[in-house]
This record gives C-alpha cells, sequence and structure tokens, in this order.
C-alpha cells in the first residue's frame, strides 16, 4: 500500500510538461497575435511616407526643369533680339550708303571745286561698308555723319543746288534713313542692356553657359570730335 503513490507521480510528470509546453505556445501565439496587427498598421503608414517623399522629389525635379528651360528661353531670345537689333542697324547704313554716290554726283554738278568734302563722304563711305564688328562700325557711322552733315552745310552755299529736285529727294531720304538708323541703334542698345542685365543677375546667370550666350557690346556713338569728317587734300 505505500509504493502505491509512485506510479502516479511519473505519469504525472509527462502531463505537466505538456501542460507547461502548451502554456508557453499559448503565450507565444498570444504575442504574435498581438504583434501582427501592429506590423500591418506600420507598413501602410511607410509606404505612404515614401511615396510622398517620392512625389516630392519628382515635384522638384520637374520645377527645375522648367525653370532651366523658361531661362533658357529667355535668354536665348534676348540674344536674338541683339542679332536682330544689329542685322537692322546694317541694313540702314546699306541703304544709307546705296543713297551716296548719286548724292555727291548731284552735288558734284552744282560744285565742283568742293572736292575735299566730297572726297570726305567718299572714304567715309567706303569705311562704314569695310568696318567688322560693333565699334568698328559705330566709329564708322560716326565718321560718315559727320561728313554728311558737312556736305550740308556746303550745300547752303549753292542756290541752284539746294532747289535741285534730285538733291532735296536724296536729302529727304537720307533725313529718313538716319532717323532709321537712330530707332534701330535705339532697339539695338536697350536689347543689349537686357541681355548683359541677365547675364549677371540671378537666375538666369546659372543658365548662361546652358544658352550658350555672353555679354553684347553697345552701339554707342563717338564724341563730336570723332565725328568729324576727316580732311582731304588734293594736288
Amino acid at each position: 500500500a505505500g509504493t502505491e503513490p509512485t506510479p502516479l507521480r511519473v505519469l504525472n510528470e509527462p502531463t505537466a510538461r505538456v501542460r507547461v509546453t502548451a502554456s508557453y505556445r499559448s503565450r507565444g501565439e498570444d504575442q504574435h497575435a498581438q504583434i501582427e496587427p501592429e506590423v500591418a498598421h506600420r507598413l501602410p503608414m511607410r509606404q505612404s511616407q515614401s511615396m510622398v517623399v517620392l512625389i516630392v522629389v519628382i515635384v522638384l525635379v520637374v520645377l527645375l526643369a522648367v525653370i532651366a528651360l523658361w531661362q533658357f528661353n529667355k535668354l536665348r531670345t534676348l540674344n536674338v533680339n541683339v542679332d536682330e537689333g544689329y542685322a537692322q542697324i546694317e541694313v540702314q547704313l546699306t541703304r544709307r550708303s546705296d543713297l551716296i554716290p548719286n548724292l555727291v554726283e548731284t552735288v558734284k554738278g552744282y560744285a565742283k571745286h568742293e572736292k575735299s568734302v566730297l572726297e570726305a563722304v567718299t572714304n567715309a563711305r567706303a569705311n562704314i561698308q569695310q568696318a567688322e564688328g560693333v565699334g568698328a562700325t559705330a566709329l564708322a557711322d560716326a565718321t560718315l555723319t559727320g561728313a554728311l552733315n558737312n556736305l550740308m552745310v556746303v550745300a547752303e552755299n549753292y542756290p541752284d543746288l539746294k532747289a535741285s529736285t534730285n538733291f532735296l529727294q536724296l536729302q529727304e531720304e537720307l533725313t529718313t534713313t538716319e532717323n532709321k538708323i537712330a530707332f534701330a541703334r535705339q532697339y539695338y542698345n536697350e536689347s543689349v542692356r537686357a541681355l548683359n542685365t541677365a547675364i549677371v543677375t540671378f537666375p538666369s546667370m546659372l543658365f548662361v553657359g546652358m544658352a550658350g550666350v555672353s555679354k553684347q557690346e553697345f552701339y554707342e556713338v563717338p564724341d563730336a570730335s570723332q565725328r568729324m569728317a576727316p580732311e582731304v587734300g588734293f594736288n
């Protein structure tokens, strides 16, 4: 009777282990069941944050591309305006040069002995046709303008010349052309000022290299001393 409880204790030990193991498993499953909802809740948040960052990056890239394209087109347009302005100056200078031979021949018919004045106009016309670049063209332009002014002063001494229909017509055409040259020069200088200002100001200055533009020279009319027609002597 004293040895009967022993088998009962041996039989209960595996049962207790099974119960303990089942208890641990139950607790682990409960903890796992609690963790899964938290992970499932955090995953959409992380995906949402990543999506926001991606959208911000895309918006910034697009914005920078738009700004770059805008500034590129702006600089190129300003440069084209400068080229067009200078081309207009050249057109009007050519038109004035085409009038000079007829003017010289008309004056020569009434004032043959005014050779120095006529020669000065002819030489000034040749110089402006050979001039290259803004600075050289502006100087030659001023010289020719001075020579033509001297010719008009001389014409005042010849009433018959002043009354000539051909001379009056040429004089009117020259005056009109001079006004067009002045307008073209003003447009050109305004275009140069706009381009040069954009080149040194933000944000256009960041895209100068990409646009391939550079500062341009103003069409500056020399002072009165440089506008005087050169003296030409004859043997």
